[in-house]
């Protein structure tokens, strides 16, 4: 008699581990940011592959579109990005440059706020984001499960001390 509780535990559980959280409606999915290498040589291709601030058409507007960010961000710290299409292998990302000198005067959650809106507006776009410095220094990412829920996105902040004068 027993033995009937320990069955009916041990049954169960073993149900659960089969079905995945996404079959509980739960998704524990945490979106990793992409490991590609920033492409500083795209600024200056005039490559039809990518898309940067420098980038013009005569017939439409280009997309994503970080200009007006780029204008109205605090003391001009957007410098440049670098937008890359969907892949086979890369979900759609876009990669900022930003001016290492302002980004260094911010704290921590001038920072955040920063990423999170950039990341927004990526995230509408369909893109993924990270943040780097021209030292090629990955700064911060937002990075978004588009494959599942475009509202499941993850802010990674890279951890900077601050140096004390």
């Amino acid at each position: 008699m027993r033995t009937l509780p320990i069955f009916i535990g041990v049954s169960i559980t073993t149900i659960l581990c089969l079905y995945s959280p996404k079959t509980w409606g739960e998704v524990n999915y945490k979106p990793t940011p992409s490991e590609a290498p920033l492409e500083l040589e795209e600024l200056s291709n005039n490559s039809a592959f990518v898309i940067t601030a420098n980038t013009i058409y005569q017939d439409r507007v280009a997309v994503p579109s970080f200009w007006w960010a780029k204008e109205n961000t605090e003391n001009k710290l957007l410098d440049n990005w670098i937008a890359y299409p969907n892949s086979a292998r890369e979900p759609a990302r876009v990669d900022l440059l930003v001016n290492q000198q302002i980004w260094s005067l911010f704290d921590y959650f001038e920072r955040y706020n920063f990423v999170n809106k950039m990341g927004s507006l990526a995230r509408r776009y369909g893109y993924n984001l990270r943040v780097f410095n021209y030292q090629q220094e990955r700064l911060a990412t937002y990075t978004c499960n588009f494959a599942n829920d475009s509202s499941i996105c993850n802010i990674e902040m890279k951890n900077q001390k601050s140096m004390g004068l």
